[in-house]
């Protein structure tokens, strides 16, 4: 029931902003505290890939999604996922968690700063440079996504209206596109490699889909605005947990 109502909350959040990981990995590491992380990260994989799918769906019905941004990023975004769940498989991802507070500061206190970031939706870039960009950026965060994870639907959200001149909403609907493809490649080799419990991970992926169907229907009835405070709270409370989780990997 834990496990269930924990998907349910990922999956509205992650609709409306990225994060859901935030909810719903910590959950699955206290419950099966002896399970191998590679497992429980491919179990939350197959919840994920599910509701975040549900909500790309959703996304793709009701907004405008900037194809041309989001199809390259997404192409990157599967072959680096793929490799990134590959190298989690192998090694540690320690350096990863000390680093993550520190970019994640860098996020809210920018978004802060600019009252307006993400308010108004006004493309900056066109034809091969965009792309160029996008398969740049859906490279990076595919690979963070496939070896570590945690925040990558916020990161990805932050990415498109920073450099792409998104609004929010616009924003949402282009990442869940990415983060679909960074779930299905992760999900791959998770799956290939014996790292995933079916079971719950699919009980997990029916409380995730009516949580981001939800969160999709809130994030479209009250706009840009909604989204950008729930994104900075989701990014303060990222800074939160991956800041502890670092302090005690250091003392």
């Amino acid at each position: 029931m834990v496990l269930a109502l924990a998907a349910f909350l990922a999956g509205l959040v992650d609709a409306v902003v990225g994060g859901g990981g935030l909810i719903q990995v910590p959950v699955l590491f206290s419950a099966f505290p002896r399970e191998v992380p590679a497992t429980l990260l491919g179990t939350s994989k197959l919840a994920g890939v599910f509701g975040t799918g549900a909500a790309a769906v959703n996304y793709a019905r009701r907004v405008r999604v900037a194809w041309s941004a989001a199809a390259p990023a997404a192409l990157a975004a599967f072959a680096l996922s793929f490799l990134g769940a590959w190298t989690v498989t192998r090694m540690p991802g320690d350096y990863f968690r000390l680093l993550l507070p520190v970019v994640l500061i860098a996020v809210a206190v920018y978004t802060f700063r600019k009252k307006d970031f993400g308010a108004i939706h006004a493309p900056l870039h066109s034809g091969a440079k965009e792309k160029i960009i996008a398969l740049g950026m859906g490279a990076a965060i595919g690979f963070y996504d496939g070896f570590f994870g945690p925040g990558t639907g916020s990161f990805l959200m932050f990415l498109f209206v920073r450099f792409f001149g998104f609004d929010f909403l616009s924003a949402s609907a282009a990442a869940k596109l990415v983060n679909v493809a960074c779930n299905v490649a992760a999900l791959l080799w998770f799956g290939y490699s014996g790292h995933l419990l079916w079971q719950l991970g699919l009980m997990m992926a029916v409380c995730q889909v009516a949580g981001s169907l939800l969160g999709t229907r809130l994030a479209i009835r009250h706009g840009s605005v909604f989204v950008r405070k729930l994104f900075l709270v989701v990014v303060c409370l990222l800074i939160l947990k991956t800041g502890f989780d670092a302090i005690k990997r250091l003392v």
